[in-house]
């Protein structure tokens, strides 16, 4: 079994990588000078691929004169200057580029085919581990990156290892890992805080930023940061603390002392799982001790880190770090919105019973209860706003199964919601064109999502009669529509001679008898003093669709429609 499978959390993962002979056995291959693993060699880059029955792991290491540099290189100049796109699978609407270490990357690319080799060769049967030390750990991530791309909710992932590497990339790099717990799982970076490698491509934080787990480490102990901004700041503070100098940090005593530890059972890793009963505070401070090695009467000073000052920032970034988190959980929420849908349902009843239809309800917002109509359609929009920005951030296949689970969902919050919007943006009688100029991406998405299921499933809505009294009008932009033909009848008089309005309005005419004929139009737009029912008096006298006008001529036709009974010709 992969258990690397077995955890969605870098922070779940690394305590069971720590604690198993895994790290120890990652390390010693390689330090390992073993006669039977040929290394393979490239422009300035070596690596050996070690098998065992149950486990294959590569190691990649950089020739000793290689000094890599501070400036980041973009992933546009990439493709505009080398043709490089392999990581573009990484953007998205909201990440459009990004940037990655420009020496590191070049290194890369010029061994680009080579490792494209090593790539198709690797069996992904077995559990795979990418590692290096210093800036071959920087390669193992990219290699690693270069895998993501065939990584798949419930699929083998490699693990990458790293061992004092510098950082790779920029914020944007981070975030585009980040936003799935898969792909960041995939990546624990071991640090010793006396080493300066990890640290020297760091003078300008601004421009690079960590992305996966760091697993900080001291002779006493070790801690591990899921959040790159508390990552970042550990680095940070380190190139200030210099009294002693840096050292050639041993991470082969450090990974066999935690080793040993884990097996005396003398070592807990500390972390971010906290209780209620445990301050974060505490909490941070025992972390930072691990970290840096230091005794309970050594923890408020250390060379030039203010800890406590240390300690608050921390704080301050892992409490920012968990509300980010929190802020935007679609099951947590889910609850709460189904009530405010609710609400909707009530209220849409309630503006039936008096007389009219929800939409002229809203649109007129004369009531106290229309104002709270207001509040509830206001939440629903931001939080089906966030989901699918939420989907948008998130790698293809995860972005899948994320909309299959969601879209009942989010189609009935768009028929019921959009029609809201609409009513709100025509209600001052001065704008027009919502579906142009009006209407919110999140609504496209929510629409676009149902008619890619529709095609995968070879499936219409079709037509039917069960409950039509109940049901929501299928295309959310009807009201939109209806507004538009309604600012044509504005022009009436004029309107035999203006045959591009003219046009619209039959365009309009057919549409709203395909719909009825499809039984996708909620009944309610048939109530005395709709928007429909002031269109179509304002209209009939032009009509040229003389089935949708034998339909309206009969009013026992509406009674017909709401209780499906009607044969539409």
């Amino acid at each position: 079994m992969n258990r690397t499978q077995l955890f969605n959390s870098g922070i779940m993962q690394a305590p069971f990588v720590t604690s198993s002979p895994l790290l120890l056995k990652t390390w010693g291959v390689i330090a390992s000078r073993d006669e039977d693993v040929v290394p393979h060699e490239g422009r300035g880059l070596f690596w050996k691929v070690w098998k065992e029955s149950e486990l294959t792991i590569v190691v990649f290491e950089v020739k000793n004169d290689f000094d890599p540099q501070q400036k980041l290189v973009s992933s546009s100049v990439l493709k505009e200057k080398n043709n490089f796109r392999r990581f573009e699978f990484l953007c998205t609407k909201k990440i459009p580029e990004l940037s990655f270490n420009g020496s590191v990357v070049s290194l890369f690319i010029d061994n680009l085919e080579k490792l494209d080799e090593l790539k198709s060769k690797i069996s992904s049967s077995h559990p795979l581990i990418i590692t290096g030390h210093g800036v071959g750990g920087a390669i193992a991530s990219l290699f690693t990156v270069l895998l993501l791309e065939s990584i798949g909710s419930g699929k083998k992932r490699p693990l990458c290892i790293t061992f004092g590497s510098p950082l790779i990339g920029d914020k944007k790099l981070q975030e585009a890992i980040s936003r799935s717990s898969i792909w960041s799982s995939c990546f624990l970076h071991v640090v010793s805080y006396k080493d300066s490698l990890p640290k020297k491509l760091n003078s300008q934080p601004v421009d690079y930023m960590p992305f996966g787990t760091f697993l900080f480490c001291s002779d006493t102990g070790a801690t591990c940061f899921g959040n790159p901004e508390s990552v970042l700041e550990l680095l940070v503070s380190s190139i200030n603390d210099q009294s002693q100098g840096f050292e050639v940090a041993d991470y082969g005593k450090l990974v066999k002392n935690l080793n040993c530890k884990a097996i005396c059972k003398d070592f807990s890793l500390q972390g971010m799982n906290l209780t209620h009963s445990t301050s974060l505070n505490a909490s941070i401070r025992l972390q930072l001790c691990a970290a840096l090695g230091l005794t309970s009467n050594m923890q408020l000073q250390h060379q030039n880190i203010d800890i406590n000052a240390l300690v608050t920032k921390l704080e301050r970034l892992e409490n920012k770090f968990m509300f980010q988190k929190m802020k935007f959980d679609p099951s947590k929420k889910l609850n709460v919105m189904k009530i405010d849908m609710a609400k909707l349902e009530w209220y849409k009843k309630h503006c039936k019973s008096q007389g009219s239809g929800y939409y002229d309800c809203f649109k007129r917002g004369v009531s106290t209860i229309d104002q709270d109509a207001v509040q509830w359609q206001k939440n629903l929009r931001n939080y089906w706003s966030d989901m699918v920005e939420e989907a948008e951030m998130k790698p293809q296949t995860e972005a899948a199964a994320f909309r299959t689970r969601w879209l009942f969902s989010g189609t009935n919050y768009r028929r019921m919601v959009e029609p809201l919007d609409i009513a709100e943006y025509y209600a001052n009688g001065l704008r027009k064109d919502y579906e142009a100029k009006g209407r919110s991406r999140h609504y496209v998405v929510l629409e676009k999502w149902l008619e890619e299921d529709k095609k995968e499933k070879s499936d219409s809505e079709g037509k039917t009669k069960k409950n039509v009294e109940l049901i929501l009008t299928i295309d959310s932009c009807f009201w939109a529509k209806l507004e538009e033909a309604l600012l044509l009848c504005g022009e009436l008089d004029n309107l035999k001679e203006n045959v591009e309005a003219k046009g619209k309005l039959l365009e309009f005419e057919n549409y709203v008898y395909e719909s009825l004929k499809k039984y996708e139009v909620s009944p309610e737009i048939f109530l005395k003093g709709s928007s429909y029912m002031t269109w179509w008096n304002k209209y009939k006298g032009f009509a040229d669709n003389h089935r949708l006008a034998n339909f309206m001529r009969n009013p026992q036709h509406f009674d017909q429609y709401t209780e499906g009974d009607y044969s539409f010709t």
